[in-house]
């Protein structure tokens, strides 16, 4: 039912999934001739069995060679190595017997990876295979060599996946369709290049139903995989009518994938709407559960484009009975469907309104699936059914689950809060249930009867007195709290709440905090209802053991605020303790409307089981509008004198602190507008404006000759996270700090929204730092959609304020997100050396000499690491370090090692003056190690040193 989305590269066999029904008896029967009997292939083998398998392989005799493979496969299978057989495995590719070549191909596919020089003698026999004249032969070495993720092999199967996919044989051509989406995932520019996303599009139109559903499934996939932002699958409306025309003959999976694709296709006008609608209702009555689902998310996204109230009630009419039947499944099934009918009834609830009967639970329905049927329950209830749902609720609450009763007595409390009509008839019936006296049923209607309250003030204050008379039965915190709640809030209309109050006061210590909170509370409100003598005593009395004899935090700091504003202000105390609350509202709509439209578009998905968007929970899944970025986990340098939240980014605090300017806070009163330029008003100048292209939203400043798009290095950088969408409510940052064109370090970095809510207005401050980096101005990002990424570049200038003590090479940064409740996040990076190098930094060599030599130059780091191919020309090195403003000094051939030495010399910004950092770089002709010597005056700018040469040369990146 649940289709987990995988790349196609994970399963050699994921273009059978979808094969024709011949088709996939031939491959059966070849299967059950190769399994009858076989189990005495996994049995227990003897000592030395591998040179055995050997002598066997190489066996003339065509049966006992194959026998010798299986055993092979079988030792394979149960996860014993038997690489070392891979070279006399491959020698048996040439055979004519299809299951010899089948069992050699899938000894190829297990361990191609492994030897891949080895797997490249296989090249010949696959290309040969590929043009036999049995077309289960041509598919199956074309499905291979998709499955065998060696680039050398992929190179060699291009041309024939090009001719398997114009096949005249449609087993053939449905193979190759999804051996796209395999390359694709290996390689997609080679995919792009070839034109196979062309010749995929050509095969919507083919005269085979099973081709086009595997070519609609191959599109899918290699669309929910694409790092572009174009869009490798668009339906037109004439390919559109294709799909709906070959859902009858194809498998209920190619149905599948056919009304998954046609749902995120928006009509052109309401009749096209409708036409689609028609061509799908029948599959309304499919058997596979995942085609009656996918057709339904299908009818329900063209549902948006139809205003015509008359078409829409018809609909509805339709949807109804499928649903219904879906309930009839296995648990596992109608749990499922249950969320997913859940989503549904959300945003149309009138599809169900006259079928709530069929929610009712059994009572040998498994908990998972009665806590979704109550859900639906309280989804549906109106006043012409209210009736029957409190009668239902009711017998519930006495059954024997105690968590199952708890959720019946909330979906009591949930009903009169969502239906005002009914609110009177909800309380009477939770009365009744406080009067069976049965201890946890009375206290959870005590907590479902304050939100009632809360909901309704000043209208069932009557009820009071029966919650007073079960004080004694409450031992838990909820209920307690709420009881207290009831007393503090209604303290002028009980006579005895002075004398309720103090009994709790009795075991104050002894409380949760949750209870203890509502006390404090609840004794100011009745001080400043009743402020006679009795509650004036009671108030001192808690307070103080608030303030004295707890360690809570929370309770202590507001004891403190009660202090004070009673001994300041009794009048202010009572306006801010006795406002007016804001009312309890109707949880049944528990999504907005734009998440609940993008999750019913995901219906028949775990997303819809979830009830959260892809990106939420697919680690490094590609956004919504396919944009994709490499990211690593930060690295971690050595060499920092600073604290441990400093060291480690994930110390850092990273807890949201809203309502206070925590930027300005991070900056110790610095003036942050003089880091955003002379407006005070706005961080981003008012000549800032957003330009768009390949590589994401940039930012372009035209007043002040300042060109973010030109001086952003074109180089894609591989990013950091930074901070996680764990810590920070969803907001995933990575970047990198880099050098512009302009010879400026800038912070490259990718803003993905996780959560389920668009996101803009986002916000940089940097601490203090050693190099004195600041923003010159604040990312003009956009609105970043859930799911989507975001590059934006921000120029850094020098003009910062200076880190004292000494030089640390962290950064530490906060970003206030404003649509997250002006939520600030910390997060901390590492600053790369070669970001910040100065220009015209050469010494002369006499210079150089003596500052090598000098006692200043205290701290020294020696190196030896293996360079990349390139980087083993000191010539190529030197222009490499020269790109990023490290000087060449002088170069010297050394004698006895065959090699050569270059000197260079760099500087950067410190606290009062340059510093200075001397590099020694020494290759030696035939190694590829290479040894560097760094010194400097600075212990951490040496050490910087050495990691910025190691990043350079050990990368061929220029």
């Amino acid at each position: 039912l649940l289709r987990a989305r995988t790349t196609p590269t994970n399963s050699s066999g994921f273009g059978d999934d979808i094969a024709s029904t011949t088709d996939f008896s031939l491959i059966a029967s070849n299967n059950r001739q190769m399994t009858g009997g076989d189990t005495k292939f996994f049995t227990s083998h003897k000592k030395g069995e591998i040179a055995e398998w050997r002598v066997e392989i190489g066996n003339p005799d065509k049966d006992k060679k194959k026998d010798a493979v299986k055993k092979v496969i079988a030792a394979m299978t149960v996860g014993k190595d038997v690489s070392m057989l891979f070279a006399d495995v491959v020698n048996c590719m040439q055979t004519a017997d299809v299951e010899l070549k089948k069992l050699v191909y899938l000894y190829l596919i297990n361990y191609a990876k492994n030897k891949p020089d080895l797997a490249i003698l296989a090249v010949n026999t696959f290309v040969k295979d590929t043009q036999d004249a049995n077309p289960l032969i041509r598919a199956l070495a074309v499905r291979t060599m998709g499955c065998i993720r060696v680039d050398k092999i992929t190179e060699y199967l291009c041309d024939p996946l090009q001719c398997a996919l114009a096949d005249e044989d449609p087993y053939v051509r449905k193979t190759a369709a999804i051996c796209v989406a395999k390359l694709f995932d290996i390689n997609p520019e080679l995919v792009q290049d070839r034109g196979f996303l062309r010749q995929l599009q050509e095969l919507l139109a083919d005269s085979n139903p099973m081709v086009v559903a595997n070519a609609v499934a191959a599109l899918a996939e290699v669309q929910s995989t694409s790092f572009s932002t174009a869009r490798n699958f668009t339906l037109e409306s004439s390919t559109v009518h294709k799909l709906l025309a070959a859902l009858n003959e194809c498998t209920e999976w190619g149905q599948v994938f056919i009304l998954d694709s046609i749902s995120s296709h928006s009509p052109q006008n309401e009749s096209q709407a409708e036409r689609i609608i028609e061509r799908a209702t029948p599959r309304l009555q499919h058997a596979n559960c995942a085609v009656v689902l996918s057709a339904i998310k299908l009818i329900v996204s063209q549902l948006e484009g139809i205003q015509r109230s008359d078409v829409v009630s018809q609909v509805m009419r339709k949807l109804a009975p499928p649903l219904v039947t879906l309930l009839s499944a296995e648990p596992e099934i109608q749990f499922v469907a249950l969320r997913n009918i859940n989503l549904v009834i959300q945003r149309y609830p009138e599809i169900l309104q006259e079928e709530i009967k069929v929610f009712f639970c059994k009572y040998n329905d498994p908990a998972y699936v009665k806590q979704e049927k109550l859900e639906a329950m309280v989804k549906l209830a109106s006043h012409q059914n209210i009736e029957q749902v409190l009668l239902e609720l009711k017998e519930y609450a006495t059954e024997v689950d105690v968590e199952f009763v708890r959720k019946s007595v909330r979906a009591i409390g949930r009903c009169a809060i969502s239906i005002e009509g009914a609110a009177e008839r909800c309380i009477s019936v939770l009365l009744e249930l406080i009067k069976t006296n049965v201890n946890y049923i009375v206290q959870e209607a005590i907590v479902v009867i304050r939100d009632i309250f809360r909901r309704y003030p000043d209208r069932y204050e009557g009820v009071i007195g029966t919650l007073c008379n079960s004080l004694d039965s409450l031992d838990e915190p909820d209920a307690k709290a709420s009881m207290v709640w009831i007393i503090g809030e209604y303290a002028e209309r009980i006579d005895n709440a002075e004398e309720l109050i103090e009994a709790f006061l009795e075991t104050f210590l002894d409380e949760a905090v949750d209870v203890q909170l509502q006390l404090l509370t609840a004794t100011v409100k009745l001080f400043l209802k009743k402020p006679s003598s009795g509650p004036q005593n009671l108030i001192q009395k808690i307070l103080q053991k608030a303030t004295s004899d707890t360690d809570d935090p929370d309770l202590r700091d507001r004891a403190y605020i009660y202090w004070r504003l009673l001994s300041s202000d009794p009048e202010a105390a009572k306006e801010v303790i006795l406002a007016s609350k804001p009312m309890m509202t109707d949880d049944r709509t528990s999504l907005d409307l734009e998440t609940l439209q993008l999750l019913l578009r995901q219906v028949s998905t775990l997303s819809s089981v979830y009830y959260k968007l892809p990106s939420v929970f697919v680690r490094h899944s590609p956004s919504l509008n396919g944009i994709h970025h490499g990211e690593t986990t930060a690295p971690e340098l050595p060499g920092d004198h600073c604290d441990a939240s400093s060291q480690n980014p994930n110390l850092v605090p990273s807890s949201a602190i809203q309502g206070v300017d925590m930027l300005a806070d991070l900056m110790d009163g610095a003036d942050i507008s003089a880091y955003h330029g002379s407006t005070g008003n706005s961080a981003v100048p008012s000549a800032v404006v957003r330009t768009n292209n390949d590589d994401g939203p940039f930012l372009r400043q035209t007043s002040n000759h300042i060109d973010v798009h030109d001086a952003c290095t074109s180089i894609n950088h591989e990013k950091n996270v930074l901070l996680s969408e764990d810590i920070s409510s969803g907001l995933r940052i990575a970047g990198v700090i880099t050098r512009g064109s302009d010879n400026m370090p800038h912070y490259d970095l990718l803003i993905t929204n996780l959560t389920q809510h668009p996101l803009a207005g986002f916000k940089f401050q940097f601490n203090k730092n050693s190099f004195m980096l600041a923003p010159i101005q604040q990312p003009n990002v956009g609105m970043v959609s859930p799911g989507e990424s975001r590059k934006c570049c921000i120029p850094l200038s020098y003009s910062g304020a200076t880190l004292p003590g000494k030089i640390s090479s962290v950064l530490q940064v906060a970003v206030k997100s404003p649509l997250q409740n002006d939520a600030v996040f910390y997060f901390s990076d590492q600053i790369p050396l070669e970001a910040i190098t100065l220009p015209d930094s050469r010494m002369e060599f006499d210079q150089f000499v003596r500052c090598w030599h000098s006692p200043s130059l205290t701290y020294e780091r020696i190196e030896r690491f293996v360079a990349s191919p390139e980087m083993l020309d000191p010539d190529y090195a030197t222009v490499r370090l020269e790109q990023n403003k490290i000087s060449l000094v002088s170069c010297k051939a050394v004698s006895g090692m065959n090699g050569r030495a270059v000197f260079l010399s760099g500087k950067v910004n410190g606290a009062d003056q340059v510093e200075w950092f001397l590099l020694q770089i020494d290759f030696s002709i035939g190694t590829e190690i290479i040894e560097v010597v760094s010194r400097s005056s600075v212990e951490v700018l040496a050490e910087m040193a050495l990691l910025a040469t190691r990043r350079l040369l050990s990368s061929s990146q220029i």
